[in-house]
């Protein structure tokens, strides 16, 4: 069995830019309206988000992908939330620092969308 989850998270411009601020090795709170922190389980639903939401809302979205230990993110119920590919881990936005401590390695940018 795999130590690591690879997950996906689409994101927008100012996210990302906080994410390389940390080195890209930590997301950054939750603001007040955002109760979750949902990383996606596929490539292709990412890129969904990031393009059709992230692009209209702020001019750009990027698909980031990055491993978490196994053994932390067994602790939450993975989320379907539309056809069978739509499905999300949802991690508390107050347990947001202590999945950022179980990530392995990096955040990368694996498609941009946009300007």
């Amino acid at each position: 069995m795999d130590e690591t989850l690879t997950l996906y998270r689409p994101t927008g411009p100012q996210e990302l830019l906080l994410v390389r601020q940390s080195g890209n090795r930590r997301w950054p709170p939750r603001l007040p309206d955002q109760p979750i922190f949902y990383p996606v389980t596929n490539e292709e639903y990412a890129i969904q988000i990031a393009r059709d939401w992230n692009v209209k809302a702020s001019g750009a979205g990027y698909v980031t992908r990055f491993q978490a230990k196994r053994a932390f993110m067994q602790r939450y119920r993975m989320q379907q939330v539309g056809g069978a590919q739509h499905t999300e881990w949802w991690v508390p936005a107050e347990e947001l620092e202590e999945l950022n401590d179980n990530i392995v390695g990096t955040i990368e940018v694996i498609h941009g969308f946009g300007p």
